[in-house]
């Protein structure tokens, strides 16, 4: 597991690598990681910014997803992403936890429950992933 995660860590990129994004772990059923909380990341009365929450909530679970479905061709996009905010985090680190409700032919639902250092509940979201196939596997079948 820890080489695992050590290679999605290393992978991260993008806006991922710019709010901070770390791996835990991951799985097809649970994934988990955490944001350390920094200026940049705060909103104007020093609360961590709504959008960090569905950042990581999309990123965990469309990844944890991607991994799941692209030995089939397919690829992970986030489709819905639904985030009730319960305890502000000033300090510390979020920590984020995906668990997989549902795992359908063309959608997978996901409950990500955020913590704080304290492990108090901040903030909860449902996220749908979208599951289609890749611009590859589609020129493949055209082709064949």
């Amino acid at each position: 597991m820890a080489n695992a995660v050590e290679q999605l860590n290393a992978s991260v990129q993008g806006y991922d690598r710019f709010y901070g994004l770390e791996w835990e772990s991951c799985s097809d059923t649970d994934a988990r990681a955490r944001v350390a909380v920094r200026d940049e990341l705060k909103q104007p009365y020093g609360l961590i910014h709504g959008g960090v929450y569905a950042s990581m909530a999309e990123s965990i679970t469309s990844i944890a997803t991607a991994l799941a479905v692209t030995r089939q061709g397919e690829i992970a996009v986030g489709q819905s992403n639904s985030t009730s905010f319960l305890r502000p985090i000033t300090a510390g680190a979020v920590h984020a936890r995906a668990t997989r409700v549902h795992r359908g032919r063309t959608t997978w639902v996901w409950d990500v429950t955020f913590t704080d250092d304290e492990e108090r509940t901040c903030a909860l979201t449902r996220m749908t992933i979208a599951v289609r196939p890749s611009r590859g596997a589609d020129a493949a079948a055209a082709r064949a």
